[in-house]
């Protein structure tokens, strides 16, 4: 492999199972990073299984099709009998028919089939945590291969573990996470890891049990289209938002609704929950059982422009997580100038720093109280605004992620051809 110059741009090719630009944080990943590498200079193709990301013009889309088994639309369908005759797909039935995830494998597959086609046409090939045992076979019999891991899902495993009610629960998980050993597995082969907090570096090196030395820290960016201060004279003083899945024990939604329902006996307060939970679910019950429904707003799914202006109207931001390997959520508040409050829950503490104020993890009462201090400390929420801009104004921005996100291919690249 011919060894490239500083200065000469690189042919990338960024690896997602999945690229939903809407829900979850892997197509906003390669949305942002595709084109800050794009604006850089370097070309920049993304293979994708559906759902689809929203890339720039400059990045080309590849699209893997799959069976598509978890549209959120059409979820579990039963596929054409044409379609099963491919034993990849007749293996993604299966598997899921027997209540496994069988995604990360069969997009691995699809995408080695793909690459080895292509040999010598990138120069560095980026998996974005599928870490399938066809990733394994593009970085052994491909080109020099490197992958983001964005946190260590054994760490949802054992809150929804925690969480369950049942021994069928229990085998359910079980079963649904089994695709874990397959990714510590190829984890462990590739010579480089990117992940985007300290604290992450750290919990994957020993939940997956890898070196620490091939693990690099690059912090995510923040949208600015989206996420960015909307003057609002007529912002409410009792509105809390939060943007968390509702539905997912590792979220921490449970101990706010717990929090809010304190502080509603001691003065106003309402809760915007941006999205929507599952029916009859445990958060639809749980807003039951506490009696405020009154006070409490699902949104539903909000197109990305409206994110700005739903913030512009809160009095507070909560992110209750229980664990974040980046937290976005808190993020992007702080940059539309939201005062917030967040758990110490992973990396949280790294981008929050002082900007905003911190608590332990499924505590309701400190929620609580945090919350009340707020509300009633206009001038607080003001300086805590302020700081926030400025941290993820210095910190958290694409250009600099994708900046040091090519010192890191290069130094991949030279590695796999040293080793050549």
């Amino acid at each position: 492999m011919k060894k490239k110059s500083k200065s000469e741009p690189l042919k990338i090719c960024l690896l997602t199972y999945r690229g939903n630009p809407n829900c979850g944080g892997q197509g906003v990943y390669i949305q942002h990073l595709s084109k800050a590498l794009s604006d850089l200079g370097h070309q920049v193709d993304v293979l994708s299984g559906p759902p689809y990301p929203h890339l720039d013009s400059k990045v080309h889309l590849h699209k893997l099709p799959s069976l598509d088994l978890y549209n959120a639309e059409r979820p579990f369908r039963l596929p054409k009998v044409s379609k099963l005759a491919n034993p990849l797909n007749m293996y993604e039935f299966l598997t899921m028919c027997a209540g496994k995830f069988p995604e990360p494998y069969t997009f691995g597959e699809r995408a080695y089939q793909f690459l080895r086609k292509k040999e010598n046409r990138y120069d560095i090939i980026h998996d974005n945590q599928c870490l399938a045992y066809g990733i394994e076979k593009i970085a052994q019999k491909v080109g020099p291969t490197i992958a983001t891991i964005h946190h260590p899902i054994t760490v949802d495993r054992r809150e929804e573990f925690k969480a369950a009610t049942s021994k069928s629960k229990i085998n359910r998980i079980k079963r649904w996470y089994s695709f874990i050993k397959m990714q510590k597995e190829v984890a462990r082969k590739l010579s480089y890891i990117v992940t985007v907090s300290e604290c992450s570096k750290l919990d994957i090196a020993k939940e997956f049990s890898i070196d620490i030395a091939k693990f690099r820290v690059v912090p995510n960016g923040i949208n600015k289209d989206y996420f960015y201060p909307i003057q609002n004279n007529a912002r409410s003083k009792h509105s809390i938002i939060v943007t968390n899945s509702a539905d997912t024990p590792l979220k921490g939604l449970r101990y706010l609704l717990e929090a809010v329902h304190k502080v509603r006996k001691q003065q106003p307060v309402e809760l915007t929950v941006i999205g929507q939970p599952k029916e009859n679910g445990t958060i639809v019950r749980l807003v039951s059982e506490l009696a405020i429904g009154d006070i409490v707003h699902f949104t539903g799914r909000i197109r990305n422009e409206e994110f700005a202006d739903y913030y512009s109207r809160a009095t507070i931001a909560v992110v209750p997580s229980l664990y974040e390997g980046f937290g976005l959520p808190a993020a992007e508040a702080m940059a539309c100038g939201v005062p917030l409050i967040s758990t110490t829950g992973g990396a949280l503490p790294e981008v929050v720093g002082k900007a905003g104020i911190l608590v332990p993890p499924a505590d309701s009462d400190s929620l609580a109280r945090e919350i009340i201090f707020l509300l009633n400390h206009p001038e607080q929420r003001e300086k805590m605004a302020k700081a926030g801009i400025e941290r993820v104004e210095a910190i958290f921005n694409w250009t600099s992620a994708a900046k040091e996100m090519v010192e890191i291919y290069r130094e991949a690249i030279d590695g796999y051809r040293r080793s050549a």
